[in-house]
């Protein structure tokens, strides 16, 4: 059997995914809830909610790490389109501490990083601790981001992370919690409890979800955008 992604079209399913997207833009209404707008920070969510990145406001001081596989490099290729700067370690252990590093420089000369910090095998939702390493070295804090809607046609597709994407007109926010810092000179157990906590955050974000969402439908916070 034919592969639907090869190295011959995947410049072409790049694009064509590309004009997908560019189209949702003018469908997709995202409202930011309680953004701390701290910076440099790591940006952190969940697999499934990969695409909440469209909802940040500096996509051009943002870098997005992206897997070196072949659905890596569509995604790559459309997010590099987006605005946003890619940081892409070659595959393998060393490929992971090389990426690693390019975050951790990216950080310290001031930009932003955002992670699937259950990615990119999984299990779903569980956080991994690459993102409190990288957190602890670069000084920087973490802000958990998670995004959510009640319109039937915020589509949850069935991968195993459950993705979840927009599909015509949808309504969204992107729920932000309190940045976490992790102690530079701390030990394996304090970064353990800084791993549960943005554990913890991420969890409840998808706990508060509903009742933020209703609020901004209330005081219609989309009609003023």
């Amino acid at each position: 059997m034919v592969r639907l992604l090869n190295k011959n079209n995947v410049g072409k399913l790049s694009d064509l995914v590309y004009s997908i997207f560019k189209i949702q833009e003018f469908f997709t209404h995202i409202v930011e809830v309680n953004n701390p707008e701290v910076e440099p920070c790591i940006y952190a969510m969940w697999h499934a909610h990969q695409c909440c990145i469209h909802g940040l406001k500096n996509r051009a001081k943002t870098n997005v790490l992206i897997s070196r596989s072949k659905d890596g490099e569509v995604i790559a290729r459309v997010v590099g389109k987006w605005g946003f700067k890619l940081i892409r370690g070659s595959k393998g252990k060393k490929g992971a501490v090389e990426a690693t590093m390019q975050m951790i420089e990216a950080l310290k000369s001031g930009e932003n990083c955002a992670m699937m910090v259950d990615g990119p095998r999984g299990p779903a939702k569980i956080v991994k601790d690459g993102v409190i390493k990288i957190a602890k070295l670069a000084g920087v804090p973490i802000v958990p981001i998670y995004w959510y809607s009640t319109n039937f046609n915020f589509t949850k597709f069935p991968s195993w992370d459950g993705f979840r994407m927009p599909v015509l007109d949808v309504r969204l926010i992107n729920l932000y919690g309190e940045p976490i810092y992790v102690p530079h000179d701390g030990d394996d157990k304090s970064d353990e409890e800084a791993r549960l906590k943005l554990q913890a955050s991420l969890e409840e974000l998808e706990q508060r979800a509903p009742e933020e969402y209703d609020k901004v439908y209330w005081h219609g916070l989309w009609r003023r955008r």
